[in-house]
C-alpha cells in the first residue's frame, strides 16, 4: 500500500512570508509581506534563502522553542540541486533532510516529518519550503527581461516562504494519514501548460487514496490542491470522471485562488511549492470552515534540458489527510 495512517501526530503552527504580487492577490494576513524580490539581498536567489531562514527564526520565536527543541528540518524549493533549502539548512545545528517533488515538495516533506515523528514518544521537526518568482523563471523558462510571449495556460511562479511545525503535542491539526503518488507520464511536451501535465497524477492518487482507506468522495470537506491552475483544475473534475468513474467534491485548487482576476500577469494562477501552504494556512485555516481535509501537492518534474529535446514531462502527487478541531 501507497497509504499510512498515524495515532498521535499534530501540526501545531506555520509562518508565512508573502511576494509583493501575492500580497495583492486575494488573501490577506500573512505574517510577513515583501515589498520587492530582493528582501534586501544582492540577488534574488540570496533573497530566497533569507525568506527561509526569516520564516523558520520566527517560527521557533513564536513557540519560543531554540535550535536545540528541533528534531529535524526538513525542506524543498525549486532550485537546482535544492540549494535554497541547503544553504538555509546551514544557518542552524538541525538534522536536514531536503526534498524535491517539484511543487509537490512541501507535502512530500509533511509525509517524511509526520513518518519520523509517528513512533517517537515526543518530538519537534520544522517543514519548510519556498519559491522566488524571478529566481524560477530564469532557470525554468527566461529571464523577464527577455519579454517572452506566454500561453494563457501559463502559471506564475509564486514568491513565498512558509514553515510549519509539527509535533507530538495536541493541537486543533491532526495528520490524519498519507498516500504516496507515483511518477506519471502521459505524453505531454508543453512546459507552459503545468495544469495539464499534473492532472494525470493529481487524480491518480486522489483515487488511490480513498481506495486504501476506504472512503468515498463525500467524506472529505475540502480537496485542496497545489497548483494545477484554473486550466488544471477544470480538467481534472473532467479527468477523474472520465478516467476513473468517480467524482472530484469539494475541490479547490490553491494556484488558481491566489491572485485576482486583475492581475493579469499571472495567467492561469499561481504555481510553485508555496502556493498551497500559503493558501492552507492563510485562507483555508483562518476561515475554520472544513474539519476533514485532503492536502495534493502536486508537482512537474521537468528540467529544461530535457523539455529543449523534446521529451515528455512526468509529474508526481503525493497527499496527507488532516482532521481539524473548530
Amino acid at each position: 500500500m501507497a497509504s499510512k495512517r498515524f495515532q498521535n501526530v499534530y501540526l501545531k503552527d506555520a509562518y508565512s512570508i508573502a511576494g509583493p504580487v501575492e500580497g495583492k492577490g486575494k488573501i490577506k494576513g500573512y505574517n510577513l509581506i515583501l515589498e520587492d524580490y530582493y528582501f534586501n539581498e544582492k540577488t534574488f536567489e540570496q533573497a530566497e534563502i533569507k525568506m527561509q531562514t526569516t520564516a523558520i527564526d520566527n517560527l521557533l520565536l513564536q513557540n519560543k522553542l531554540i535550535h536545540s527543541d528541533i528534531s529535524l528540518l526538513v525542506s524543498g524549493d525549486l532550485s537546482n540541486q535544492i540549494s535554497v533549502s541547503s544553504y538555509a539548512a546551514s544557518k542552524y545545528s538541525i538534522p536536514f533532510l531536503g526534498v524535491y517533488s517539484a511543487c509537490a515538495s512541501f507535502v512530500e516533506a509533511l509525509i517524511l516529518a509526520a513518518e519520523y515523528l509517528d513512533n517517537k514518544k515526543r518530538g519537534n521537526v520544522i517543514c519548510t519550503t519556498s519559491s522566488h518568482n524571478l529566481h524560477a523563471e530564469k532557470q525554468f523558462r527566461f529571464p523577464i527581461e527577455y519579454g517572452a510571449p506566454k500561453p494563457e495556460t501559463t502559471t506564475f511562479t509564486a514568491t513565498g516562504a512558509v514553515s510549519c511545525l509539527l509535533t507530538k503535542e495536541v493541537s486543533n491539526i491532526k495528520i490524519d494519514s498519507y498516500t504516496i503518488g507515483k511518477v506519471i507520464d502521459m505524453g505531454c511536451l508543453d512546459a507552459s501548460h503545468m495544469g495539464a501535465v499534473m492532472t494525470p497524477a493529481a487524480a491518480e492518487v486522489y483515487v488511490t487514496h480513498l481506495k486504501e482507506l476506504n472512503r468515498t468522495p463525500e467524506y472529505y470537506d475540502l480537496v485542496l490542491t497545489g497548483d494545477l491552475g484554473c486550466v488544471g483544475s477544470k480538467i481534472l473534475q473532467d479527468y477523474v470522471t472520465r478516467a476513473y468513474g468517480l467524482k472530484i467534491l469539494n475541490h479547490i485548487d490553491a494556484g488558481c485562488n491566489l491572485y485576482l482576476k486583475s492581475q493579469e500577469e499571472t495567467f492561469a494562477g499561481a504555481s510553485g511549492p508555496v502556493a498551497l501552504p500559503l493558501y492552507f494556512f492563510n485562507k483555508v485555516m483562518k476561515e475554520r470552515k472544513n474539519r476533514k481535509i485532503l492536502l495534493i501537492g502536486t508537482g512537474s518534474l521537468h528540467n529544461p534540458f530535457f523539455v529543449n529535446q523534446k521529451l515528455s514531462i512526468p509529474a508526481v502527487a503525493h497527499a496527507i489527510s488532516l482532521e481539524v478541531d473548530l
